[in-house]
């Protein structure tokens, strides 16, 4: 409860324990949760600092100066680490600590101007650190601090948009403002190819186009300002003509942070596919295999896409545009699903259960489960 500055923790085995935490006057931004289960580590406001509270001894460690952002702090895929970004003397640091003890493992000063986000490789042997939008720079880190590598692709423009790990952790994804996105190998962090995203696509790429198949109106019926909530029924068609148009979006120049460039881009379980959304055709959905570094499928929708999910068992890609429908991308071919419960319901965001059986599908005021059918494919 941000506006009281209170967090509350509840058993789910034993309801009879219970938890406060009370940031009292310094206020509360965020919290989560450590990757233990056994902290929580709250943040207060005007980046004031960082406290973990332990739920087995009660104990409190204070963490100062931590950099205020969404990508500012991360944990390793096994819990053993923390890296937090800190600002000091109008500098940037980054602090990796241990996460049994709390312990201040390493600190360290970082070679940018305004340090943007940092994200640990899945194997954590190295950390990937970007500046702000302003500079292109990619810096690469290793655990005890050492800079194993710089990257910047061009100068005076707008820079780094979204970065993603694959899961093998030999590449990675670095999404800017230029409409591309550069592959990096963990060998030489070195770019291997760079993906664009042209208005005007050649080559074999399969490409889906979503054709809806609006419900008829009644007599007199006048659809809301925003369009019909329930659109009825969709399919796709596969667009066979070359070369097939993009549908772009002109970015408006005098707005801050302009819609362009590719700010998702999401690798599949396996590390083979590789899924990105570029801003200025945000109903393009655009699939790259990583075996061949090059563009397999595009999903032209009719809305924009609003969030995906790959299956974390197979390469299955599910994803959303803020209707009432789920969309679905294999190697198999693309599908449509209605989710069958009232027109009101817009799916918003998703998840994938851990075994791929189902997808949590999220609106805005209620949920909906979608199971898999294995035994039909479907």
């Amino acid at each position: 409860m941000y506006k009281r500055g209170i967090t509350q923790v509840w058993s789910i085995e034993q309801p009879e324990w219970t938890c406060k935490i009370d940031e009292g006057s310094a206020g509360l931004e965020s919290v989560c949760w450590s990757p233990d289960s056994r902290h929580i580590l709250t943040f207060a406001n005007f980046q004031l600092r960082i406290t973990v509270w332990s739920l087995i001894n009660k104990s409190v460690s204070y963490i100062k100066y931590p950099k205020q952002g969404k990508k500012m702090l991360d944990f390793t895929s096994d819990g053993s680490y923390m890296a937090l970004a800190e600002r000091r003397d109008c500098k940037d640091y980054i602090s990796v600590f241990s996460c049994k003890q709390w312990q201040l493992m390493k600190h360290f000063e970082t070679d940018t101007k305004d340090l943007a986000g940092l994200e640990w490789a899945p194997n954590g042997r190295a950390l990937a650190v970007w500046d702000s939008i302003l500079d292109y720079k990619l810096l690469l880190y290793s655990l005890d601090g050492r800079c194993l590598s710089t990257y910047s692709a061009y100068e005076w423009a707008l820079g780094i948009k979204c970065v993603s790990w694959s899961p093998s952790s030999q590449f990675l994804a670095v999404g800017s403002f230029d409409e591309k996105v550069r592959l990096l190998n963990h060998l030489t962090w070195k770019v291997i190819i760079d993906f664009s995203h042209p208005p005007l696509l050649e080559g074999k790429a399969v490409v889906y186009k979503e054709i809806e198949k609006k419900l008829p109106s009644l007599q007199g019926e006048v659809d809301p300002p925003g369009g019909a909530v329930f659109t009825g029924s969709s399919h796709y068609e596969v667009v066979s003509e070359r070369p097939a148009q993009i549908p772009v979006i002109k970015a408006d120049p005098e707005k801050a942070n302009p819609k362009i460039g590719v700010s998702l881009a999401v690798f599949s379980p396996d590390s083979k596919y590789l899924a990105t959304r570029n801003d200025n055709m945000p109903c393009a959905l655009w699939i790259w295999d990583i075996r061949q570094l090059a563009l397999v499928a595009i999903l032209l929708q009719a809305a924009p896409v609003k969030h995906l999910e790959w299956d974390p068992c197979q390469s299955r890609l599910a994803f959303c545009t803020g209707t009432n429908k789920v969309y679905m991308w294999s190697p198999a071919g693309a599908l449509s699903v209605d989710v069958p419960v009232e027109a009101s319901f817009l799916v918003q965001s998703l998840r994938w259960h851990p075994e791929g059986a189902a997808v949590l599908l999220m609106g805005r005021e209620n949920m909906c489960m979608c199971f898999i059918d294995r035994d039909k494919n479907r």
